[in-house]
């Protein structure tokens, strides 16, 4: 509830501070302020479990560690997102102030999405926060294809919305108790009724569109390479995780019932996922496009948590979610850095700025999944869940080689920066600021914590 009310008024002030500050470096420090006044006042609701506004939301909502544990994460990578790529930001255009109001819309929709109890609530935290990336991805109005990515978005997610609502309608329809309550949709233990099932086929493809999955994955290689770099950074990896909480919680709590009979449709999805986002990625020469796929890939991994349905997956999701935010966070802070974005454009970094090859190094590890990294945490446990639930067995082995797949295009970075020569790119100034490395080296310092010991994040949701 805290994290709800403050992301939306923080997002209203930095509207007004768009309108009364011209400087373009303030903003970035009052959204600062914001998402560490957010990260504190969840961290107390968190502590306590109660939240600071005693409003009552006629159980549409419902918190709990486990939610709220999630969103201690979203608002922390999110902090370090604002400190490493935030000055990138008054680099898109001149609305800068709006630009930080708009993220914190998205949290806040995110924020509803991880504690909704209604169908209603999850269809208005989605498009909470999905209309503010639109507009984040056609920001840079001098680039046509930022124009086209985000017209593609639009209309690709206005589609996906229609699905949804289609899906909650047959849910509604077909729930003789005629409520929209995720615990007052009796399931019962037989088959599946037919409005039901129907209405979890339409829910299961709008869920899939937003998280990049396949075959529903078509509109994000094209959508986050048109986007400026800066909110592609936010968009795969903040939104993305979100996406696949809500769809944990969705189907765990109104379908769980009925695991068995839908299962078989995510191990498809998940094998399909897995295979076409390595795949791609492999034949990618700009690290930009090519982290795009890796996205899907990632995606099919953090799928193996809806196939499982099991403790084990939801500890898993938290902590796929910071492995997979901090790293991809960090990479495309140190991409963002860069004036060419294909593989040989980070040729030699090693020589010029080892500090920086060395946090990439550690960032793209953890995102193949190397021991020792947060990386590995997050995939070990995905396949311990996945082996937990006793079915489909060869859906693991598989994961496990989509993983060596994913190495190869990974290590191509790796190789370039410490085995090749200097090309005739380089890095802009800002790259060898020294805090700009420092706060790199505690975002790597992290990442190898959590993969070292995991319990540290995973304690959270047994918090109260």
């Amino acid at each position: 509830m805290n994290a709800i009310l403050f992301s939306a008024i923080w997002g209203v002030l930095m509207m007004f501070c768009g309108a009364f500050v011209k400087s373009k470096a303030v903003p970035r420090y009052i959204a600062l302020t914001g998402i560490v006044l957010l990260f504190a006042m969840n961290a107390m609701e968190l502590n306590s479990g109660l939240p600071l506004f005693n409003i009552d939301p006629a159980e549409m909502l419902r918190t709990n560690s486990f939610n709220l544990s999630f969103l201690a994460i979203v608002f922390g990578a999110t902090l370090f997102y604002f400190l490493l790529s935030g000055s990138e930001v008054e680099k898109v255009g001149e609305h800068v102030a709006e630009y930080f109001a708009l993220m914190f819309f998205v949290l806040c929709g995110i924020s509803l999405m991880a504690t909704f109890n209604t169908l209603l609530i999850l269809f208005i935290g989605v498009e909470i926060m999905s209309i503010p990336l639109y507009i984040l991805t056609g920001s840079d109005k001098r680039n046509l294809k930022s124009n086209e990515a985000s017209l593609k978005y639009f209309l690709m997610g206005c589609f996906s919305t229609g699905i949804m609502l289609m899906g909650i309608t047959f849910i509604y329809g077909g729930n003789p108790n005629g409520s929209f309550y995720i615990n007052n949709i009796p399931m019962g233990t037989g088959d599946m009724p037919v409005m039901i099932a129907t209405g979890l086929i339409f829910l299961l493809v709008s869920m899939a569109f937003k998280v990049s999955a396949a075959p529903f994955h078509f509109w994000t290689p094209d959508v986050y390479d048109g986007a400026p770099t800066v909110f592609t950074s936010f968009m795969s990896t903040i939104v993305k995780a979100a996406g696949f909480f809500a769809f944990l919680r969705l189907f765990e709590q109104v379908f769980g019932v009925m695991h068995a009979q839908w299962q078989m449709l995510i191990v498809v999805i998940t094998a399909a996922t897995l295979l076409i986002g390595n795949l791609t990625a492999v034949f990618q020469q700009s690290v930009k496009r090519m982290l795009a796929y890796s996205s899907i890939a990632q995606a099919g991994f953090m799928l193996l948590a809806l196939f499982a349905l099991n403790d084990k997956a939801k500890e898993g999701i938290l902590l796929y979610s910071a492995a997979y935010s901090l790293s991809t966070i960090g990479i495309f802070a140190v991409l963002l850095k860069m004036e060419d974005y294909t593989v040989d454009g980070f040729n030699g970094l090693a020589k010029k700025q080892p500090i920086l090859a060395l946090v990439a190094t550690i960032f793209l590890l953890s995102l193949t999944g190397i021991p020792l990294t947060a990386g590995f945490q997050a995939k070990f446990y995905m396949l311990m869940a996945a082996v937990e639930n006793g079915q489909q067995f060869w859906l693991v082995i598989f994961a496990v080689l989509m993983a060596a797949v994913s190495a190869y295009y990974y290590f191509r970075v790796i190789q370039a920066m410490y085995f090749k020569e200097p090309g005739t790119s380089s890095l802009v100034n800002s790259a060898g600021n020294s805090g700009f490395q420092a706060l790199l080296v505690v975002l790597a310092i992290l990442i190898l914590v959590l993969g070292v010991y995991p319990e540290f994040l995973i304690g959270w949701m047994y918090h109260l």
